[in-house]
């Protein structure tokens, strides 16, 4: 009987154990099930069955906030996405990058509807400079100008992820005490640390690691066409500016009938200055990049994390494209080494990604490094945010 006890009160404890550990792990579970969610659901694959019922209908709404802009009050164009029947959601605001469509951009908004099915209230405000390809000062103040007001109506500092160059800028609007209170936490995807080693890239094709190794990738178009869009002025003469906008304008837009409408404008002389842009292998063209980067070397650092992460006080989370030839992956692996270790909450270079875009067909690892990488940032959001 006592031997028959003992077995009964060994199997209660184990059964009592198993338990407590179930209910430990099911958070976790439960968030690499919905990071799997996402990503399934941003990559246009179906949702596994086992992650379908931890998903819930999404509302969203259109709307303007105020903030108080450089030139003085302004009203941020914005949309809300919000799981619905919980009102009281963890909030996160995702910050677009340079792309014409700014919030309307479809990568955007199945992420963001994504991330608000899986419990997010998601917040998407436009960042009217870098909508038209500019990468300024103005977008920082509206960058931390935004997470404030929502972290006003949501009654606590709010989750910020910011893609591209604006990643970049979000991390050096969390560094400034205006607007440090109103950050949880920081998710840079495919960003940068120092503008100024990125336009030396975009030049050169070549990014240093901080071990010392070189990354060698040959830049994309998008990333020099960018510098000159934003300062043409520094290129060509006044009296050609706006006609060789406009062909600049719709080349980066991706309009090719409006590009081609465009250049049926030009004379011989803006021609030959549109195709010189065009090419950023020219000599010519990579003596005036040079050229203009130098004039503007000042501005650079307002628009780099660089020097800004060793003090932050936000945990941080890194992503990044193995093969990024926008950004190179090399600038995520400079923050990730300026950061303190409490404040680097995880850091990913994947294959999987090209610069924020699902590319390649993921293998298992891969695919598991991403989910887990995500269910870190929603585990994160739904144990510190209400």
């Amino acid at each position: 009987m006592q031997g028959t006890t003992r077995w009964q009160t060994f199997g209660a404890l184990v059964g009592a154990s198993l338990v407590v550990v179930c209910l430990t792990a099911w958070p976790f579970a439960k968030a690499h099930l919905q990071a799997m969610a996402v990503m399934r659901e941003v990559g246009g694959q179906p949702v596994p069955w086992v992650a379908r019922g931890l998903t819930v209908p999404v509302t969203t709404e259109d709307f303007s906030f105020p903030i108080e802009g450089a030139g003085g009050p302004q009203q941020v164009r914005a949309r809300m996405y919000r799981p619905e029947g919980m009102p009281d959601a963890p909030a996160m605001v995702i910050f677009h990058g340079v792309h014409h469509l700014g919030i309307d951009e479809p990568r955007l908004m199945g992420f963001a509807a994504a991330m608000a099915s899986c419990g997010i209230r998601v917040l998407t405000p436009e960042l009217p400079g870098i909508k038209d390809y500019h990468v300024s000062q103005d977008s920082v103040q509206t960058i931390g100008e935004s997470a404030n007001w929502f972290a006003a109506q949501t009654g606590g500092p709010v989750g910020v992820m910011g893609l591209s160059f604006s990643g970049g800028l979000a991390l050096v609007a969390a560094a400034d005490p205006m607007y440090h209170a109103g950050f949880r936490f920081v998710i840079a995807v495919g960003s940068q640390d120092s503008m100024s080693r990125v336009s030396e890239y975009y030049l050169t094709g070549r990014d240093v690691r901080p071990d010392g190794s070189v990354e060698v990738l040959a830049a994309h178009e998008y990333g020099p066409l960018v510098l000159e869009y934003e300062h043409l002025e520094d290129f060509i003469p006044a009296q050609d500016l706006e006609a060789v906008r406009a062909v600049l304008r719709a080349h980066l837009y991706e309009d090719s009938k409006a590009e081609a409408t465009a250049s049926l404008g030009l004379n011989e002389v803006q021609k030959r200055e549109t195709l010189e842009l065009m090419d950023a292998t020219l000599p010519a063209t990579r003596a005036k990049i040079a050229a203009m980067v130098a004039r503007h070397v000042e501005e650079l650092p307002g628009l780099s994390p660089r020097g800004r992460l060793e003090a932050l006080g936000t945990p941080v989370y890194l992503l990044h494209g193995e093969a990024d030839n926008i950004i190179p992956s090399a600038e995520t692996l400079w923050m990730a080494q300026e950061l303190r270790p409490e404040d680097l909450q995880a850091v990913l270079v994947s294959p999987v990604l090209s610069h924020i875009d699902l590319e390649a067909t993921p293998g298992a690892m891969d695919e598991w490094r991403l989910v887990h990488f995500f269910a870190l940032v929603m585990r994160t959001a739904e144990t510190t945010g209400g």
